[in-house]
């Protein structure tokens, strides 16, 4: 029988419980451990992790770390030993950097070394892929299983997730249909979704193009702050009406609308930065204090979903030479790199200087 649910459909599910702050167990070899996001943990449920008795600590990247200057011991994460009455504000404080300038003393804090940290690893995975701050409490727990079962708590088999959480997922065609559009009435929208249970993402054709030639292509991230409400603080809702003019002018071609909001982060935590600049920090510090590399986009989404629709080479509308490597990496050959510097403006003049400096975007 298959209503048991596999294995990349019990890591939706702890993606969701995570984001609604329930407890999730990852089970390996060996090793388990309870697992709960910093940014929706409460008093009572840090409370009854502590009468569990154990260690628990707090996983963090190191770029979090990096900021917080503790030994990130274990490459990519660093495990923060919770402190004598540590509380959930405590916790939050040193996920979330909204404070850092204010109280920037939290520490010193001491750091585990030493040990597995596969179940670290896979709850900073889930948390990132929740679009919520990388920060997780984790505790070791000797009956991992039994205490799932005991409370219905999601239970994750390491071993079986490690390949799920390595690679992005399998997108496929939902529906497409007709969309006459203020650029060219002989549009036409397809959705794709992947399997993981993640944000869908779009292709919007503009007329017919041929599959034998290189298309005319767009690969947008979602911008719900630049595309809908016209904001002054990045280039984006230029870029993507400059590109659909560009494309409704030539009569064809193909703009993919990834939801990959905030350089992959979410909107909540593309917020958090924006706060973080109003402190004085540009876009990549920003990211980097909330403990999130430059750029956390997959754009083989992109190459993915041409392949699906019969494209094998594109022109590519981008001031981004990293988009034109993923594609090449990808199977999809870029045969010319078509700039679309628009949208400059006083209030963004410094993160566009940014995304060229630190970022090597072609302005």
């Amino acid at each position: 029988m298959s209503f048991a649910p596999d294995i990349t459909e019990q890591l939706a599910r702890a993606r969701a419980d995570l984001r609604m702050g329930v407890p999730v167990v990852l089970a390996g070899e060996g090793q388990a451990a309870l697992v709960m996001a910093a940014e929706t943990l409460t008093a009572q449920r840090l409370a009854d992790v502590l009468a569990l008795g154990g260690a628990p600590v707090l996983a963090i990247t190191a770029r979090r770390a990096e900021t917080l200057k503790a030994r990130a011991y274990d490459g990519s994460l660093a495990r923060v030993l919770l402190p004598p009455g540590a509380t959930p504000a405590w916790v939050q404080s040193i996920a979330d950097p909204a404070d850092d300038l204010r109280a920037p003393m939290k520490g010193p804090l001491q750091t585990a070394r030493g040990g597995d940290t596969a179940a670290h690893s896979a709850a900073l995975d889930l948390v990132k892929a929740a679009r919520m701050l990388p920060a997780a409490l984790v505790l070791d727990l000797p009956q991992g299983a039994d205490f799932a079962r005991q409370y219905g708590l999601t239970l994750i088999d390491l071993t079986a997730a490690a390949p799920i959480l390595a690679r992005r997922s399998a997108l496929h065609p939902v529906v497409n249909a007709r969309l006459p559009m203020e650029v060219s009435e002989a549009g036409r929208l397809h959705i794709f979704r992947p399997e993981d249970g993640g944000e869908e993402h779009y292709a919007i054709e503009i007329g017919r193009p041929a599959r034998n030639t290189p298309v005319l292509c767009r690969l947008h991230s979602a911008c719900f702050t630049g595309d809908l409400m016209g904001s002054l603080k990045c280039d984006c809702g230029p870029q993507l009406r400059a590109a659909l003019a560009q494309m409704g002018g030539e009569g064809n071609g193909v703009l993919l609308y990834l939801n990959q909001e905030g350089r992959g982060i979410g909107l909540a935590n593309k917020m958090r930065a924006y706060s973080l600049q109003d402190q004085g920090f540009d876009t990549v510090e920003a990211n980097h204090r909330l403990g999130f590399e430059d750029d956390e986009r997959d754009f083989r989404l992109g190459a993915d979903i041409l392949r699906s629709m019969g494209f094998s080479a594109v022109r590519l509308l981008t001031n981004n030479p990293r988009k034109v490597g993923m594609m090449e990496q990808s199977g999809i050959s870029v045969v010319e790199r078509v700039p679309l510097a628009v949208g400059e403006n006083r209030h963004n003049s410094a993160y566009l200087a940014t995304k060229a400096a630190k970022s090597g975007h072609l302005l």
